[in-house]
């Protein structure tokens, strides 16, 4: 596993970063994605922000999405805990010896 020197340009500045050699794809499309969105808001042109507001927004953006990202895993979670709850007593009843 090596290391690799990138930068990586986000709203015009340059990040350098060391990274996993392995890992360069997942930050360079993570650049895209940031980059991306923050010229979609960017675009509304709200008077009075400038580029960190415009920055700010597209990190509350990502927060938002892996907030819901990690509400689904835990409601998939326990929907899948019921299912196997349930499961067993199903198992359990048609397994019984009859009465």
């Amino acid at each position: 596993m090596g290391k690799q020197a990138i930068t990586l340009k986000i709203a015009g500045i340059g990040i350098p970063l060391t990274i996993d050699s392995e890992k360069e794809e997942v930050y360079r499309l993570a650049e895209r994605e940031v980059n991306n969105y923050f010229a979609r808001i960017r675009k509304d042109n709200i008077p009075g922000w400038t580029d960190k507001h415009y920055l700010v927004m597209s990190a509350l953006r990502f927060a938002i999405t892996s907030v819901n990202q990690r509400r689904q895993r835990e409601t998939d979670n326990d929907d899948l805990r019921r299912l196997e709850a349930l499961s067993t007593e199903i198992d359990t009843y048609l397994n019984a010896p009859e009465r």
